[in-house]
């Protein structure tokens, strides 16, 4: 394979803050950016050289960005299928568009994993409201999520009893959808892995997740679990990127039982809100591996130098006046990043506070005091 050396231009398929974040380590390699995005004045628009403004549907806009770009990579899954054509047509889109087609059904995505032997919870495919009410009376408890489309929450619906299950299929559109049994979770993990095309294939140590309205609202990295369970985590993670013969880099999100099992829970081959603490707790962000990696240039160091955690910073922060930045900002360890987004509202994600510490708990205390002194008093 031959590397794609700075000075060339990598494309984004979307301009959000990931699309942002990316762009702005590949520009620091020395990298042109070019990004794909409905929205001309998108997150990543102030770093990017170029932005093409279409949906990500329209093969055109897609094509137009790939016939200027050396190598195209995303940030966002939900790329249409003929627009994913029309870029690979033009330059290698990494990682592939048959990882895409897997991951952007929630469906494909459980059928795989399963029939290539990975650990998943139980779960049913529903078509109809009939079809929730059987897997309700079956499996109890569930989360019902629709195969296509849906972020931070969005497009699930939980299910208690048969009581709900009218309800959450009307909320879903009555569109084909999984129906997931609710498990007893210890804790939510993931694991980031990066793999260049030439076959070199790296992992980061797990992060340990807590959400909060089914949104990530703080991680951790590395998580403070039994070795044996970090590294079944790796293995699963690194199983699964070796089996896509992935070209990039793949978060493999995991559920820790109460009964010690693990299982994949979500892959997202892009990266990843959990891992945005790499960038002050290791050598290597996963935005630089990012770019190494589609540029089969080779991968960073993954381990943590010391240990990071982030705190999501969400719209309603801002519906009394911009947050205390200063007070957040004075506490020693704690870095602000803002992803430039215009028109702050409640369930948003507008930034990210990090901090470092000597332990993972002491990393964790420093952006939660940091993420309290914003609104000037204590979280509850």
């Amino acid at each position: 394979m031959a590397i794609i050396p700075p000075g060339s231009t990598i494309g984004i398929l979307g301009g959000g803050q990931l699309g942002r974040m990316t762009a702005m380590a590949a520009r620091a390699m020395g990298y042109h950016v070019h990004v794909l995005d409905p929205d001309p004045e998108c997150a990543a628009a102030a770093v990017a050289d170029r932005v093409v403004a279409g949906a990500f549907t329209d093969a055109d806009a897609a094509a137009d960005l790939a016939k200027n770009c050396d190598v195209v990579t995303l940030e966002i899954e939900q790329i249409g299928v003929d627009a994913l054509a029309a870029a690979l047509r033009h330059a290698p889109v990494r990682p592939s568009p048959e990882i895409l087609r897997i991951v952007q059904d929630r469906a494909v995505q459980k059928r795989w994993l399963a029939d290539n032997g990975f650990p998943i919870g139980d779960y049913r495919e529903v078509h109809s409201a009939d079809d929730l009410l059987a897997a309700t009376r079956e499996l109890g408890p569930l989360f019902v999520k629709a195969c296509h489309g849906g972020y931070d929450g969005r497009s699930q619906a939980r299910v208690s009893g048969i009581e709900d299950a009218g309800d959450a299929w009307t909320s879903l559109g009555g569109r084909h959808s999984v129906a997931e049994q609710a498990l007893d979770l210890d804790v939510e993990l993931s694991v980031m892995v990066a793999r260049r095309p030439s076959g070199e294939t790296l992992v980061y140590p797990p992060a340990l997740n807590v959400h909060e309205r089914q949104i990530l609202a703080w991680s951790v990295l590395p998580a403070d679990l039994p070795p044996d369970v970090l590294r079944q985590a790796e293995d699963i993670a690194r199983g699964i990127a070796l089996r896509f013969r992935l070209e990039g880099i793949l978060a493999v999100e995991l559920f820790y039982l109460r009964d010690g099992r693990l299982l994949v829970n979500e892959l997202a081959p892009r990266p990843h809100n959990s891992f945005h603490e790499t960038e002050v707790a290791c050598s290597t962000s996963q935005f630089e591996q990012l770019v190494r990696a589609v540029c089969d240039l080779p991968l960073g160091d993954p381990h943590v130098l010391r240990p990071g955690a982030i705190f999501n910073l969400f719209g309603e922060l801002w519906e009394n006046g911009p947050p205390r930045f200063d007070a957040a900002l004075a506490l020693p360890g704690v870095r602000l990043h803002l992803y430039g987004k215009r028109g702050a509202r409640p369930g948003r994600k507008m930034g990210h506070l990090s901090a470092i510490g000597d332990t993972p708990q002491d990393a964790l205390n420093r952006v939660r005091a940091a993420a309290d002194s914003l609104v000037g008093g204590a979280r509850s």
